[in-house]
């Protein structure tokens, strides 16, 4: 009668303790959302060139986009040419170690894109690149 009742609470007992693995998925989800790398936009769909060197790069970049009008745009906002220099010292400030990137539209002046080139060389930042698509 005693071995009976032993072994009815050791079945009692047997419970799947649930803390630490939801302990181990939170910090998991922690982990994720504090590395992972979001895609950064221009604010403007240009229509780039084709190029067959063209390299992809990974590091957080500064993204300035250049219209076939001659617009400027910087974080999803138009951008007034005569501030285009404050707007990259600005995000170069946030990000050192982020390159200019320039997301000239193929049918975009070559002075529009000598003036961003000249903008990010005044503002300090001399690793620009200009972006095309992969052929």
């Amino acid at each position: 009668m005693a071995l009976r009742r032993a072994r009815h609470s050791a079945i009692e007992e047997d419970d799947i303790n649930m803390t630490p693995m939801l302990d181990i998925v939170f910090i998991m989800l922690i982990f994720f959302i504090v590395t992972a790398s979001f895609v950064k936009e221009s604010g403007v769909d240009v229509n780039r060139p084709n190029a067959a060197t063209a390299e992809v790069q990974e590091r957080g970049n500064i993204l300035v986009a250049i219209t076939e009008t001659g617009q400027f745009w910087i974080d999803n906002r138009q951008v007034d040419p005569r501030a285009l220099r404050a707007n990259i010292e600005r995000l170069h400030a946030e990000n050192p170690q982020g390159a200019v990137v320039i997301q000239a539209d193929k049918a975009s002046k070559n002075g529009d894109l000598v003036q961003v080139m000249d903008a990010a060389r005044l503002a300090g930042v001399f690793n620009v690149s200009i972006a095309a698509e992969v052929r």
